[in-house]
């Protein structure tokens, strides 16, 4: 079974798969538009909270599908927008740079996955997360713009 998970940053697996003996497995850094696997060569993409600091979400979900077998799955989590941020949150740089107003909203993101030809398509928003994205920004109402979720799809 060939697993990808998406990473931000690539940290010291090697290191990690050594110490640990893991012989199954291979590291690759690359970009989340640009995955450098062959196509339909995976069977499952996780990913943790990455897609939503792309910029280019359309070509995240395209590079997932072309990577996947007929029947791989995509199972990630990330944050979304149950609601457009205001404005004033939108030019907010803080909150842009930290994984927040980059979001996108949840039929945006169901609509992404239709495009790139996924079925099954399934967005579970988590509402207990509202207590923990009020941290980030306390005194904002983020928790209104902003959910955790998990996300996922299969290509059939």
């Amino acid at each position: 079974m060939v697993f990808v998970e998406l990473f931000p940053y690539l940290l010291d697996f090697t290191k990690n798969a050594v110490t640990g003996h893991f012989t199954n497995v291979e590291f690759r850094l690359g970009e989340i538009e640009h995955l450098p696997v062959a196509d339909q060569s995976v069977d499952v993409i996780i990913s943790n909270c990455v897609i939503n600091l792309s910029p280019e979400k359309v070509q995240v979900f395209q590079e997932a599908y072309r990577v996947l077998k007929r029947g791989g799955r995509l199972a990630i989590s990330d944050v979304l927008a149950p609601a457009p941020f205001p404005e004033t949150m939108r030019e907010n740089l803080v909150l842009l740079s930290s994984s927040v107003t980059g979001a996108s909203l949840i039929d945006e993101v169901e609509q992404m996955l239709q495009a790139a030809g996924f079925t099954a398509i399934r967005i579970q928003p988590k509402d207990d997360s509202k207590r923990l994205i009020r941290e980030w920004v306390p005194d904002s109402k983020i928790e209104d713009y902003l959910v955790s979720a998990t996300i996922e799809a299969v290509k059939p």
